[in-house]
């Protein structure tokens, strides 16, 4: 995803610009682009590890580090790679631990717009099918009531159109691939989603929204990214 690059904001070694979509002093929020890993600075596996290239960036000095005196940035939670969207950063190894443990203790609503294939036949539901790793299969997740772990996400149809339908999805855990999982295990697979029989090209799948409560300051912090290109992209309105 492509935009104009604002002073301040992100660019990154291929041209791409991450937006900043929030500050304060414990984190920056990003919106962050598709196609890009979330992994340990160290893992040298593809040039598309973020936290790698944003230490490279702080590192060498340039100027949203800068002019922010950052010494330090890690992301306190993930988002798959191709999912684009509201990450956080925490700013301190204090930050990323207060953070974290938000996180772990469900108490950040993280939300979701996924377009999906075909039309589900409720509006609202909720599903609670345990997660576990496919065997055989590395990277891939499968739904296994017996020995998986716990997931629960809420989803809601807000558009229909032409054999498809934009989906809200808030999960209430945080399982690897969950959204995609239980789509699937619906019978709607998020457009693009490969790995879980979704059809199409372009992975349809975005965060747009984190609220919590700022650990320290004990306010409530919300942080939504833009929606208009990702609607257009799939042809739904705002």
């Amino acid at each position: 995803m492509w935009r104009r690059l604002k002073l301040g904001d992100i660019e990154l070694f291929d041209g791409t610009c991450v937006p900043i979509l929030y500050e304060d002093r414990s984190v920056l929020a990003i919106d962050k682009p598709a196609g890009w890993l979330l992994a340990p600075e160290k893992w040298k596996n593809t040039s598309r590890n973020l936290q790698r290239e944003l230490m490279i960036s702080l590192g060498a000095g340039e100027y949203w580090a800068r002019s922010r005196n950052l010494k330090y940035i890690r992301f306190v939670h993930r988002l798959d790679a191709e999912t684009s969207g509201v990450l956080l950063l925490a700013r301190s190894a204090g930050a990323l631990s207060a953070l974290s443990e938000l996180f772990e203790t469900r108490l950040v609503r993280k939300t979701y717009l996924a377009v999906v294939d075909g039309i589900p036949k409720e509006t609202t539901w909720e599903c609670r099918l345990n997660i576990s790793q496919e065997p055989g299969a590395k990277g891939q997740m499968r739904v296994d009531q017996r020995n998986g772990k716990e997931a629960q996400t809420a989803f809601r149809v807000l558009q229909r159109r032409e054999g498809r339908a934009l989906i809200q999805a808030v999960p209430a855990t945080g399982r690897t691939h969950q959204i995609r999982v239980h789509l699937a295990a619906a019978g709607h697979p998020v457009l693009g989603d490969w790995l879980y029989g979704g059809p199409g090209r372009e992975f349809a799948l975005r965060a747009v929204e984190l609220s919590y409560t700022d650990p320290f300051l004990k306010r409530p912090v919300r942080v939504t990214a833009p929606t208009d290109e990702f609607l257009r992209r799939f042809h739904f309105g705002p």
